[in-house]
């Protein structure tokens, strides 16, 4: 704005100058040309008409040259200006002055009259008058505003220019050290900004943002470290000392069971504990690869995945009187997402609505909904519950609620971190009128083709129904399309309603 305002007070002026010099040079020609006709009529000279003509054919001016009565002597050109040419010539041969003529502009257009008096302010003889166009002028004047503003816009064109190249100059090592933020927040290892780029104020934040990249991923690479490094230490001491108190469990008197029992319980949740803190700095270490290096997903199938944690989850559900209700569909479901990761996941949610929830039904369910490529394992119970104010805080790390059950309040922090790093999230809802919602929510992948004749619309969700097979991830056995339950202490056998009713049976009903 500055450079703009600049050009403006510099081409202003010259543009009004150039006019005022124009039309200055117009009238001053006229005027020499008239009072030079006027001298010729007063001294009677023979130069007076060849005079005109010249003048006529060089301006292509109307001159002409009247006595004291008003009657031409000599006239040259186009002289039919109505009643001003009559008013110029009276006011001649009254010696009036005539007004200033204001300044010729690029659009002024018409003709200008000029006249004169022939003799001296005490005696008039006759007069002489001269229309002339400003046409010649105007296009003079504007020839030269052309150049001017032409000049303008050059020299405004090179400011932008240069202000152009400056501002990417300077702006660009921004614009990477805003990426550079981005990369540190996203979890890359050591992102770094080139250091070589912009003003030197500049140059010295960008060494400042390596060397604080640096620190950031060396005290994270750290810290993972001591996690890991002290759950790995920490396994054998305290495997070796489980061993000795187990060989101390036959020769303990009876005061000291009570005592020894708490022991091993404590030993017990240490050994989770550790367990789940090297699960989770693996998750991180995950979570932090693929920020720095985006891995290609690769799809799995989530009905065959959490059919079979569901049937390895069916002991401890037997020994906690837990209702397992499998709502998987038969055809597989593909969610882009590892299958060790989904194993885990659905591991932490089938695992805490067990031990939170005694003597309730579990409710596990998987569906996809197509176009939105949207997937979920949902693990519901209607248990006791949580209050709502305490969801948000059920994946903080080491966060156990009020409860005296062992864990290491790390299971649903894992699973949150599992199921963001593969681009999913983790819902949690309570349930009405009681009882807790987990939800791992993840891409899927393409739909499974549906079998002939049996077309589904694009927007139904794949929930609970029995289809067809997906290339390459075969499901076995499931073709019913009824719910199975599971109840404690029983094999899984399937209900087969809708054949024969007589024969409908809940697993494990005695």
């Amino acid at each position: 704005m500055a450079g703009i305002g600049a050009l403006a007070a510099f081409a202003v002026p010259l543009l009004y100058t150039t006019s005022a010099e124009r039309t200055d040079q117009f009238v001053s020609r006229r005027t020499a040309d008239i009072n030079r006709f006027a001298e010729l009529a007063l001294t009677g000279s023979d130069q007076l008409e060849p005079e005109i003509d010249a003048h006529a054919d060089l301006y292509g001016d109307a001159v002409a040259v009247v006595d004291a009565a008003g009657r031409p002597i000599v006239s040259r050109g186009d002289l039919d200006g109505g009643g001003d040419v009559a008013q110029a010539i009276d006011a001649a041969l009254r010696n009036q002055r005539q007004a200033g003529l204001p300044d010729i502009r690029p659009w002024s257009s018409g003709r200008v009259l000029f006249a004169r008096p022939v003799g001296n302010g005490v005696e008039v003889s006759g007069a002489v008058v001269l229309v002339s166009s400003r046409g010649r002028a105007a296009a003079d004047v504007g020839r030269v505003w052309g150049h001017v503003l032409l000049g303008v816009l050059a020299v405004a064109a090179l400011f932008a220019t240069v202000i152009l190249l400056l501002v990417r100059w300077v702006l660009r090592p921004i614009t990477q050290l805003e990426h550079g933020l981005r990369a540190v927040g996203k979890g890359v290892i050591a992102a770094h900004v080139p250091p070589q780029q912009g003003p030197s104020e500049v140059r010295t934040l960008l060494a400042s943002f390596n060397r604080m990249s640096d620190a950031v991923a060396d005290s994270a690479r750290r810290q993972r470290a001591l996690i890991d490094d002290t759950s790995h230490q920490l396994r054998n001491p305290l495997m070796a000392m489980r061993l000795r108190m187990d060989m101390l469990a036959g020769s303990l008197p009876d005061e000291a069971r009570d005592t020894y029992a708490s022991m091993v319980a404590q030993a017990g949740r240490l050994q989770v504990l550790l367990d789940g803190m090297r699960a989770l700095a693996v998750a991180d270490a995950a979570a932090t690869e693929l920020a720095a290096h985006p891995a290609t997903p690769s799809a799995c199938d989530a009905s065959a995945t959490v059919l079979e944690r569901i049937d390895f989850w069916l002991p401890a559900a037997t020994a906690r009187d837990v209702t397992l209700v499998d709502r998987v569909p038969a055809e597989p479901i593909p969610l882009l997402c590892a299958d060790t990761d989904l194993e885990q996941i659905a591991d932490v949610l089938i695992d805490n609505a067990i031990k939170y929830a005694p003597g309730s039904t579990v409710t596990v369910t998987v569906t996809a909904r197509w176009p939105s490529g949207r997937g979920r394992v949902t693990v519901t119970d209607d248990g006791v519950g949580v209050p709502p104010g305490e969801l948000p805080r059920l994946t903080e790390r080491f966060h156990r609620g009020n409860h005296d059950l062992a864990g290491s309040g790390l299971g649903l922090a894992i699973a949150e971190r599992l199921v963001t790093n593969n681009g999913g999230r983790l819902i949690l809802e309570t349930v009405t009128p009681h009882g807790l919602s987990v939800s791992a929510e993840l891409p899927a992948g393409e739909r499974p083709t549906p079998p002939a004749g049996n077309t589904m619309p694009a927007g139904t969700p794949v929930d609970g129904g029995r289809g067809s097979g997906l290339p390459g991830l075969q499901r076995p056995g499931r073709t019913d399309t009824t719910p199975m339950v599971v109840l404690p202490g029983s094999r899984r056998r399937r209900a087969r309603r809708r054949d024969d009713p007589a024969r409908a049976t809940m697993r494990g009903a005695s």
